[in-house]
């Protein structure tokens, strides 16, 4: 189905989670532009269709929770149905909640587990049938928090881990079947999630706090730009920025190097996020970031 390549993607079918807005929604016009069929798979039904609106006649908008087998059974059935198959699945939902261990609403934590590591090896799981009939691509979108495990993050840290060590496991058990695994790494990209993390008393100012480039936020066009070549090229990595690429050499000691970083901010957000607890309640302080989060949330409580 279509040909491979930078810039030649077209006629591709592209399966793409977490695509109402933000990094999905960016990839999927870029990769709709170079001719591809994207499937738009998420949740904020509204927000989705007019994102599938954006990226032309041949796009689609499929609502799926990714923690849940039946409705993305579904979709990817209907996906399936409708275009004749899949060559790329990418599975790119994903939440953030914002709190320490010690202090954290249980519910934000276990969800981020829940959509991050869980959701991914459902998305990857029910896709992947029709991904190896056409010897296609899976992109696991993981983050430079993967490597980079800060404080305050420890939910969103061990649950991309989690994801890139899926992604890296996966990329062994199928390329002899002639499909190949890509797994991305970004820092800080302007996007809802940040944007919404950045508005939290505690979190905001602790982020910012953080040594060199990592506290920079990046543009979401850079992240779009390097998704939809990555998959041109079916890579086998892709990060943004490039420094998150000489990290992966490093990463056994990293740990040590962001605790020693970190380590006055760090004892300073714990204060200060205790008395934001107190302030405005642990689920209001934990609550997963962005709109999208949001949507997450509703899902659950639907789904209880």
């Amino acid at each position: 189905m279509g040909t491979w390549g930078p810039q030649g993607v077209s006629g591709k079918v592209v399966v793409i989670t977490g695509a109402a807005r933000g990094i999905g929604a960016d990839a999927a016009r870029r990769l709709a532009r170079r001719g591809a069929k994207v499937a738009l798979v998420g949740l904020e039904p509204e927000e989705l269709r007019r994102t599938a609106e954006s990226c032309g006649p041949e796009a689609t908008a499929w609502d799926a929770d990714v923690t849940s087998w039946e409705q993305l059974g579904a979709a990817i059935d209907g996906i399936v149905a409708h275009y004749g198959g899949i060559d790329v699945v990418v599975a790119n939902a994903g939440v953030a909640p914002t709190g320490f261990v010690r202090n954290i609403d249980p519910a934000a934590f276990e969800r981020t587990i829940e959509i991050n590591l869980l959701g991914v090896w459902r998305t990857v799981r029910t896709a992947l049938p029709h991904v190896i009939e056409h010897k296609g691509y899976v992109l696991v979108v993981s983050s430079a928090a993967a490597l980079i495990h800060a404080p305050a993050l420890a939910a969103y840290t061990a649950s991309k881990a989690g994801a890139e060590a899926f992604g890296d496991s996966l990329r062994a058990e199928v390329k002899h079947l002639g499909v190949d695994v890509g797994v991305a790494y970004f820092s800080w990209i302007k996007t809802d999630l940040v944007t919404s993390a950045d508005a939290h008393p505690v979190l905001g100012k602790f982020r910012k706090s953080a040594p060199g480039p990592a506290s920079r936020v990046y543009p979401l066009e850079k992240v779009g730009q390097a998704v939809a070549d990555g998959i041109g090229r079916r890579s086998r990595v892709i990060c943004v920025p490039s420094w998150v690429n000489h990290l992966r050499r490093i990463h056994g000691v990293l740990p040590v190097l962001v605790e020693k970083a970190n380590a006055r901010a760090t004892a300073r957000a714990d204060r200060e996020m205790v008395a934001d607890i107190a302030k405005r309640g642990v689920q209001t302080s934990s609550r997963l970031t962005g709109p999208g989060g949001a949507a997450a949330e509703q899902a659950s409580h639907r789904d209880a």
